[in-house]
C-alpha cells in the first residue's frame, strides 16, 4: 500500500477518512522512531515495515535544477537534503543513463542511494541524468568517449560534467561538508569512472560496481564474440533514440516466443534478426554490424587506458558471476591500481549477479547457495562503512586492498593484493582419455588431439532453460546437459585428494585445426561435484566456475582479423576473467570445450567473411575442429593456486 493519500481508491468517504487517520498515525510513527546521532539518523525498531518512500518524503526535501555545463547544456538534477538542519552532510552522487524518475518536485522514489542504510546514515543525495537523457539537454551517446585534450569550453564528456556538477553543488547547496561521493551500479558505474578522470577536489570517495570498461570486450562483445541474447534485450529497451527532453521510459518490443534458441535460430543470420524483431530501428546496433572489428569506433569507447588522477578513494564492486561486465570490473580495478599508486583502490568481490549486491541476499544462485546473506553482510559491513569513512571521519577501520568470497567454501577472505601474492602458477594440459593433469603431454605425433564436428543448424544451447534471454543462473548451471553432446570435449581430473584453491586470472591456450576457415572456442572451467553430495544435494553436480568465448578470426589482433589455414594449427589464446575457488577434496576439477553457445553468442559461420554480421544462410557450414594435446602443440589453462 502506498502511504501518498492521493493514490488511495476506496469509494467509501469513511474508509478513506480512517486510512488517512491511519497513514498519519504510521508517518507519526516514523517520525517518533528516528533520532538525531553524531553519524547520521538512526532507524528505530517500529518502522521496518513502512514503506521507504514515506519515510524519504518525511525527512528529506526534493529540489530539481537543470545545472549548466561548460558548453551551454544544462543537465537535470534532483537533490534531496535532510530536514535536519543541525549538522553538515557529504554530497553521494549518482550519474544515470536510465532515468531519475519520478519526475516532479513532489514525487519521491522509493529509495535512495546504495542502500536504505545510506538513507538512515544522513547523505545529500544527487541524481541525474546524464547529458542527452530523458530530462537533460544535449545529445546521448553510448559509452562516451573520453577527450584527453580539452582545448576549449565545446571539448566535453563525462569527465568535464561530472566536474561541472560537483562545483555547482559546492556553489548552491547548503548544509554540505564540501564532500562529494560517487556510486553506480553497471553504466552508472561506467559514469563513476569516468567522472572520477581528473577528478574534482571535492570528489573524495568513488564506487564504480560492474563498470563498463572497454565494450569490445564488456556486455555484448566477449573477445569479438556477439552476446546475442544479451544485446538484443538491453539495446531493444535501453538504445532508441528520442526525439527531445522527455520523462517517458522507452517501449521495446518484446520477441514473440519464449523460446529464444529456436526463434533465433529460425531467423538465422544476424542481418535476418534486426529485419524481423528489431525492424533496423535500434541505431546502435546498427552501428555495431558496421564495426566488427576493433576499430577506431571501439577503440574511442575503452575508458581503462583514461583511469589517471582519480579520487582518492575507490572501491570496485562486483560478482563473482556478473553475466554482463566482469571483464570491466576486474580491469577497471587493475587499471586504477596501475596508474594511481598514490590512491587507496580496494576490491570488493562477492558470490553476486551483475548487480546482486544491492538488489539480493546474495544466500544462493539457482542450486547453488552460498550459506549466508553475503548481499546484506556487504551493504552494512564493507560499503557503508567506506563511505562513511572517507565522506565523514567516521571512526571506522580502512578496507583490506582485496575482500572477495571464496566459492566453494563459501567463506569470506581478505589479501593485501589481487591476485594474491603467495599464489602460484600452475598449468593443466588436456590429456589423453578425457583427462586433465599437470603433466605436459608427451605424445610426439604433433596431430595428436580429439575432434568434434560443430554444426552452426545444431548449435550447442547455453543453458538447458527454455528462455527468450540471457539467465543469470547459466554461470552456476549444471553443464551435464552440455557434457553428453558429441560436439563438446570433457577433460577432468581424478578425484582430488586434497582441497586446491585457484585465486586469480585463468588463461586458456588451445592448439587448434579446423576443415573450415573460421570458428569460436568456448572454454568452461568445471566444479564436478562427488556422488552422494549431502551438503549441496546436488550429486555429480557440473557447477560452472568460469567460462569464456574466443572468436577465432580475432587468435592473432582484434583489430585485423585473418582466417585459419583448413588443416594447419593454430594457437588460440585468451583470457578467463578472475576466480577465488575451492575445489574441495573429493570434487573434480573439469574443462569443456566447445565451439557454439546459443544464443547466447550469435553463430559463427565457420567460414571467414569480411563481416561476420553480414554472413549470408549460405555461408553457414559444418567444420572438424581438433583440439591438440601433443609435445609440440600442448593445449592447457593456466591458473593461480594457492599454496596449501
Amino acid at each position: 500500500m502506498r502511504t501518498n493519500c492521493t493514490h488511495l481508491a476506496d469509494t467509501s468517504h469513511s474508509n478513506k477518512v480512517t486510512r488517512a487517520i491511519s497513514i498519519l498515525f504510521a508517518l507519526l510513527a516514523i517520525s517518533l522512531s528516528w533520532s538525531f546521532h553524531p553519524s547520521g539518523l538512526v532507524w528505530g525498531q517500529s518502522t521496518e515495515s513502512v514503506q521507504w518512500e514515506s519515510v524519504i518524503r518525511l525527512h528529506y526535501d526534493k529540489t530539481e535544477h537543470m545545472i549548466p555545463m561548460r558548453d551551454g547544456i544544462s543537465l537535470y538534477t534532483a537533490v534531496f537534503t535532510p530536514k535536519d538542519k543541525t549538522k553538515t552532510y557529504p554530497i553521494l552522487m549518482k550519474r544515470t543513463p536510465y532515468s531519475c524518475a519520478p519526475y516532479g518536485k513532489d514525487a519521491y522514489p522509493s529509495t535512495l542511494g546504495p542502500s536504505d542504510l545510506f538513507i538512515r546514515a544522513g547523505y545529500i543525495f544527487v541524481q541525474q541524468d546524464v547529458r542527452g537523457r530523458f530530462l537533460s539537454e544535449g545529445v546521448f551517446e553510448q559509452v562516451t568517449p573520453h577527450r584527453t585534450d580539452k582545448a576549449s569550453p565545446k571539448d566535453v564528456d563525462e569527465s568535464t560534467d561530472t566536474y561541472d556538477t560537483i562545483d555547482w553543488l559546492l556553489s548552491h547547496l547548503e548544509g554540505h561538508n564540501g564532500r562529494v561521493g560517487m556510486y553506480g551500479i553497471s553504466y552508472p558505474g561506467f559514469y563513476c569512472s569516468a567522472g572520477m578522470i581528473d577528478a574534482h577536489p571535492a570528489l573524495r570517495a568513488v564506487s564504480p560496481q560492474a563498470p563498463v570498461g572497454d565494450w569490445y570486450f564488456d556486455d555484448f562483445l566477449h573477445n569479438g564474440a556477439f552476446f546475442l541474447a544479451h544485446a538484443y534485450r538491453w539495446l531493444m529497451n535501453n538504445a532508441q533514440e528520442r526525439s527531445g527532453p522527455t520523462t517517458v521510459k522507452p517501449v521495446g518490443a518484446a520477441l514473440p516466443s519464449l523460446d529464444g534458441y529456436q526463434l533465433f535460430l529460425e531467423a538465422g543470420t544476424i542481418q535476418e534478426i534486426n529485419r524481423r524483431y528489431l525492424k533496423g530501428q535500434v541505431p546502435f546496433w546498427n552501428q555495431m554490424m558496421e564495426h566488427p572489428n576493433r576499430d577506431a569506433f571501439w577503440q574511442k569507447r575503452a575508458i581503462l587506458p583514461h583511469l589517471k588522477n582519480v579520487a582518492p578513494a575507490v572501491m570496485l564492486v562486483t560478482g563473482w558471476y556478473d553475466a554482463e561486465d566482469l571483464y570491466g570490473s576486474f580491469k577497471t580495478y587493475q587499471a586504477v591500481e596501475d596508474m594511481n599508486p598514490n590512491v587507496n583502490n580496494v576490491l570488493v568481490v562477492g558470490p553476486w549477479i551483475h548487480g546482486g549486491w544491492a538488489s539480493t541476499d546474495g544466500d544462493k544462485l539457482g542450486e547453488v547457495s552460498f550459506g549466508s546473506k553475503t548481499a546484506s553482510f556487504y551493504r552494512s559491513e564493507i560499503e557503508l562503512p567506506f563511505f562513511e569513512r572517507n565522506l565523514k571521519d567516521a571512526a571506522v577501520s580502512a578496507l583490506p586492498e582485496a575482500t572477495l568470497f571464496e566459492t566453494g567454501s563459501n567463506r569470506w577472505r581478505t589479501f593485501d593484493a589481487w591476485p594474491p601474492k603467495s599464489s602460484v602458477e600452475q598449468s593443466w594440459y588436456l590429456e589423453d582419455k578425457q583427462t586433465l593433469t599437470t603433466a605436459p603431454p608427451q605424445q610426439k605425433d604433433a596431430r595428436t588431439g580429439d575432434a568434434y564436428v560443430s554444426d552452426p543448424a545444431k548449435p550447442v544451447p547455453f543453458t538447458e532453460k527454455i528462455t527468450p534471454r540471457m539467465t543469470v543462473e547459466y554461470m552456476v548451471e549444471d553443464q551435464r546437459f552440455a557434457a553428453r553432446r558429441p560436439d563438446v570435449l570433457s577433460y577432468q581430473t581424478p578425484v582430488l585428494e586434497k582441497d586446491l584453491v585457484v585465486a586469480g586470472p585463468l588463461e586458456v591456450e588451445l592448439w587448434v585445426t579446423t576443415t573450415g576457415t573460421d570458428g569460436d572456442f568456448v572454454v568452461k572451467l568445471i566444479d564436478v561435484l562427488p556422488d552422494g553430495t549431502v551438503a549441496t544435494n546436488l550429486p555429480n553436480y557440473q557447477m560452472m566456475v568460469r567460462s569464456e568465448v574466443m572468436r577465432g578470426r580475432f587468435r592473432n589482433s582484434f583489430e585485423h582479423p585473418e582466417p585459419f589455414v583448413p588443416n594447419e594449427p593454430a594457437l588460440v589464446r585468451f583470457e578467463l576473467q578472475d576466480v577465488l575457488h575451492r575445489f574441495q577434496k573429493g570434487h573434480r576439477m573439469m574443462v569443456q570445450v566447445q565451439s557454439t553457445w546459443f544464443p547466447l553468442v550469435d553463430r559463427n559461420p565457420q567460414k571467414f567473411v569480411p563481416n561476420i554480421y553480414l554472413a549470408d544462410d549460405s555461408d553457414f557450414q559444418k567444420a572438424t575442429f581438433t583440439v591438440l594435446r601433443s609435445s609440440k602443440h600442448p593445449s592447457h589453462i593456466k591458473m593461480r593456486v594457492m599454496p596449501e
